[in-house]
């Protein structure tokens, strides 16, 4: 058996041995999941500063993508205002 072969069967007993302890595994049973604790507001910070859930911490996330979405998508919005005065900004960018 030469090197390779030989990592080759450790790696199949290895899978073995892992799906034999697999059903032993689940059959255990899953801990509970928990959340970690919410910082503790400090005595300067400002009294909405601190959030009083994690669904608010998702929203808040989720609401500050939505404003980096809209940011990403300013130039499209912007495109038919910029049309019409884009052949004057080439010829100026042209006389530098």
């Amino acid at each position: 058996m030469n090197k390779t072969q030989r990592i080759l069967a450790a790696i199949a007993l290895a899978g073995a041995a892992a799906g034999l302890a697999a059903p032993t595994a689940s059959a255990a049973g899953l801990a509970p999941l928990t959340l970690p604790d919410l910082p503790t507001a400090t005595p300067d910070m400002p009294a909405g500063a601190q959030p009083r859930s994690v669904q608010e911490i998702g929203s808040k996330v989720s609401q500050g993508a939505n404003q980096l979405n809209q940011l990403m998508e300013l130039p499209n919005q912007l495109a038919p205002v910029i049309a019409p005065v884009q052949p004057i900004a080439d010829l100026a960018g042209g006389l530098e």
